[in-house]
């Protein structure tokens, strides 16, 4: 097993011991069945069980301090929306973003109406309560000549040239297929397609186990098979795609250290991450006449409303080269 999924898991089991001492034993039992339903029913990563997992932590550990005493079922039932306004003033108090703040409402709502279908406890005073308004961000996209530069930098690092190998085509993936970097590390080399000469297309298992079809570059077949036919370690069609120099799976924090490395190297600003490769691949995709739809199918996303944020970056740019050549907004800078 991965150390990192190794750790997540242990990070869930030990959280769920420790609501030993924060809940009444029949809450805790509660919340176990609920952190086994969102990985088993919803599918939920296991990094995601780990963090909703955290948030209902830090939420039992504020009712532990706010009630005086460590809370059991009835006491999630009966607490009213004075409750969890003064845990938001909490969360405020010690610093944590709006955009945290939201993301533990959201944790608590999940938890809430799961508890409700369920019948373990019945409490509509969290629907009482507004979530935080966060700011709407931009996706921060590379341009087409810095995320290229990024790829075919990509093994200027590498300590071995199979390692650079395997670098540009994980690059490669992310830009030219719009894959998450979980999704590109999760690969098998079956998953791949063999042909290099065809332009193929390969299924892609996302977030909540849910399939997409993307289609394949010639280019990153090419250097997918490079990289292939360079590794050390035996490719069987059950091997990780992506390797580690110790022939484990490539993990996700020696990934983003490469491009952290790249983008320093490359000039580029910190907003240069893997997925802002994906960024790049759909905004790009954009610019060049691709429509919403499809660019939401390739991105898998569950709303076209997500993909609808790489309108506000096409726009963003627009506005950016207006104001940069057009005489009359040249002339009021």
């Amino acid at each position: 097993m991965p150390r990192k999924l190794k750790a997540a898991k242990q990070t869930i089991s030990k959280q769920i011991t420790e609501y030993e001492f924060m809940a009444e034993p029949a809450l805790k039992s509660a919340l176990g069945y609920w952190l086994d339903w969102l990985k088993h029913e919803r599918r939920a990563a296991d990094n995601t069980v780990s963090s909703y997992a955290r948030d209902i932590e830090g939420f039992l550990r504020f009712l532990s301090g706010h009630l005086g005493f460590a809370p059991g079922v009835k006491d999630l039932e009966y607490l009213k929306p004075a409750d969890f306004r003064a845990f938001l003033a909490a969360e405020v108090n010690s610093g944590k973003s709006k955009t945290t703040i939201a993301r533990k409402m959201s944790t608590l709502r999940t938890l809430f109406r799961y508890f409700d279908r369920n019948a373990v406890l019945s409490n509509s005073a969290i629907g009482a309560v507004r979530t935080p308004r966060i700011p709407k961000s931009i996706p921060k996209a590379l341009s087409v000549e810095e995320a290229l530069e990024m790829v075919s930098s990509a093994d200027v690092f590498a300590t071995e040239p199979w390692v650079g190998k395997r670098d540009r085509a994980l690059l490669m993936l992310l830009y030219g297929c719009g894959l998450r970097i979980g999704e590109a590390l999760g690969l098998n080399v079956g998953d791949f397609p063999s042909n290099q000469e065809a332009q193929e297309a390969m299924t892609v298992t996302g977030k909540g186990n849910k399939q997409r079809v993307v289609p394949i570059l010639p280019a990153v077949s090419k250097a997918v098979a490079q990289y292939v036919k360079s590794s050390p370690f035996p490719m069987k069609p059950t091997s990780p795609l992506f390797l580690g120099v110790r022939g484990g799976r490539l993990s996700s924090g020696v990934a983003q250290a490469t491009v952290r490395n790249l983008r320093g190297f490359l000039g580029l600003p910190d907003t240069a991450t893997p997925h802002a490769l994906r960024h790049s691949f759909a905004t790009h995709l954009l610019s060049g006449g691709g429509d919403l739809r499809t660019i939401q199918e390739l991105l898998g996303h569950a709303s076209l409303s997500t993909t609808q944020r790489y309108t506000d970056v096409d726009e963003a740019r627009l506005q950016a080269v207006y104001n940069r050549t057009h005489p009359r907004a040249r002339r009021r800078t």
